[in-house]
């Protein structure tokens, strides 16, 4: 089975770099992706974020699309329960008349930010994610301009009216959303990245449950995980101990001026209690030479019956992630474009 690679990129911010910085850096890795021969380039959204810079997904992928020609360019996602499905729509639709037959529409719905910006975004109330598959419901609805006779928006068209519409991506890390990508018939990617334990189980039921809709008659499913690579293992080892630690103190809530470089990574000392946390969060993660990840993926994609892997790479030096994603385009056999 021939595997798609593909790219979330979540524009991280190195300890004495910047936002404006980051930001710039996708720019460069998604114009290199395309290069490269990678399937498809999304963003991310965080809210309050010292160490991620994305915050408004859609924004940056009007600019990305723009500067790029070929590679899909999608949300990777848009945490909907903030927002209107209707605005959300319109979002999308703009992206796709401007980028047709590009764009992917991925929703989720994790808050992307810690308690105070989600009351921030809400005006001080409480989000309901009870409202999610809903929301999902109405998105579908006025992307498709299927709008039911009975509805009280009968009429109503998300605009701009589009020959065709992007497609709603399913992204979660639980049964919960595995279930409800199969319901709602739309491809789902697992985030592998997030959650190392029961993908496999996610997406066997993602699987046996699918639904077929008018627009996905089929189940389309991929998986995203985080990976670092290098000519070495030595080396692809301590590119990755930047995120090793970056993800620690994150679960501890340790205060953070951006992604940690390597020495100051590999010179941490780790509690028990923390080692056993490293080799837990190592199931989120690929890291190896090129064949060793090339083993990896492959196998992942074998677990996850999925011809898609999507990478994630948090790193502190921008140019050991520029040599990683090139490292296995090549390894791959990724089609290589025309600079």
């Amino acid at each position: 089975m021939s595997i798609k690679l593909s790219i979330l990129d979540q524009s991280p911010i190195a300890e004495g770099s910047n936002a404006t910085e980051a930001l710039q850096n996708t720019v460069q890795l998604a114009k290199k992706a395309e290069q490269w021969g990678y399937h498809r380039f999304w963003v991310s959204e965080h809210h309050d974020s010292t160490t991620l810079a994305g915050s408004s997904p859609e924004i940056l992928m009007a600019h990305l699309a723009s500067i790029t020609s070929s590679i899909r360019i999608g949300s990777g996602g848009v945490m909907l329960t903030h927002y209107s499905p209707f605005k959300v729509a319109e979002n999308f639709k703009l992206l796709e008349a401007l980028f047709p037959e590009r764009i992917d529409a991925g929703i989720g719905r994790a808050p992307g930010g810690m308690p105070r910006a989600t009351y921030a975004l809400h005006d001080g109330k409480y989000r309901d994610v009870h409202k999610f598959p809903q929301q999902v419901d109405d998105m579908i609805m006025y992307l498709n301009d299927s709008i039911p006779s009975d509805h009280p928006y009968v009429g109503l068209k998300a605009t701009p009216v589009t020959c065709t519409n992007p497609p709603i991506w399913m992204l979660g890390s639980s049964q919960n959303s595995a279930l409800l990508a199969a319901e709602k018939g739309l491809p789902y990617m697992f985030a592998q990245f997030i959650n190392g334990e029961g993908g496999e189980a996610c997406a066997s039921i993602y699987r046996e449950r699918y639904k077929p809709s008018n627009s996905q008659p089929k189940p389309q499913q991929a998986v995203a995980i985080f990976f670092a690579c290098a000519e070495t293992e030595e080396e692809a080892e301590r590119i990755a101990s930047s995120l090793t630690l970056s993800m620690l103190m994150s679960e501890q809530g340790m205060s953070s001026k951006g992604i940690p470089s390597p020495e100051t990574a590999m010179a941490y000392s780790y509690s028990h209690f923390e080692q056993k946390r490293v080799q837990e969060n190592r199931k989120r993660m690929i890291v190896g030479t090129p064949k060793s990840v090339r083993r990896q993926i492959e196998e992942l994609s074998a677990v996850y019956e999925a011809d898609e892997v999507m990478l994630v790479m948090i790193a502190y030096d921008f140019q050991d992630k520029l040599r990683s994603y090139e490292l296995i385009a090549k390894e791959m056999g990724l089609q290589q474009h025309g600079k």
